[in-house]
């Protein structure tokens, strides 16, 4: 059997790529950017830290980069890299990217455009954690990412992909924003 060049060997420059990735976010950027640990205890309440989400992405981002490292290495089926693999890279990178300025400036540029309309002086600042306006960016920012990501898996817009993208975000407000009085969905804290 011949050994295949680093290069072409997907699944492990995935893994390491993945792996180095969940290090810097759990070394670096999560102790940088959280001003919480991971369980806070005020007063004899405990609640979520600011570090808790992140830190349990980043776990399970190394799990996986891990076990493509170690156990998926040598898989037959595995496709050698190339200039379409890295394209295909670059668009979703640069999809998230722009869904992530979505969510950023979606409910300040909405509170602005309401204020222009309305000849208010409203600020985001203080009306993220109510409704309508703290889901605006969420909404908004995580439907372009999955609803992209699927579609640019698929090769290909679809009604389907729109549908599972907006399903999914209600999910993720059902889990983590209704039941918590005290929880800001992001990018909501930044502000």
């Amino acid at each position: 059997m011949i050994k295949k060049r680093l290069y072409q060997d997907t699944n492990f420059v995935t893994g390491l790529v993945f792996s180095i990735l969940a290090l810097l976010l759990l070394f670096v950027w999560i102790p940088l950017d959280s001003d919480t640990g991971l369980i806070e205890k005020v007063r004899r309440q405990v609640a979520i830290g600011d570090a808790l989400a992140p830190t349990i992405a980043g776990v399970f981002l190394l799990i996986g980069g891990g076990l493509l490292m170690l156990l998926e290495r040598n898989g037959d089926n595995q496709p050698a890299m190339d200039s379409n693999s890295v394209i295909f890279v670059g668009r979703v990178f640069a999809m998230l990217v722009l869904s992530f300025l979505v969510m950023r400036y979606a409910g300040p540029l909405a509170v602005e455009l309401m204020n222009a309309l309305q000849g208010s002086e409203r600020e985001y600042r203080l009306l993220r954690d109510t409704a309508p306006w703290k889901w605006i960016g969420y909404v908004l920012g995580g439907t372009i990412a999955i609803c992209g990501t699927i579609s640019l898996t698929e090769g290909r817009f679809s009604p389907r992909a729109l549908v599972v993208a907006l399903l999914a975000i209600a999910a993720l407000i059902a889990i983590f924003d209704l039941p918590f009085d005290d929880l800001l969905l992001p990018p909501n804290g930044d502000f």
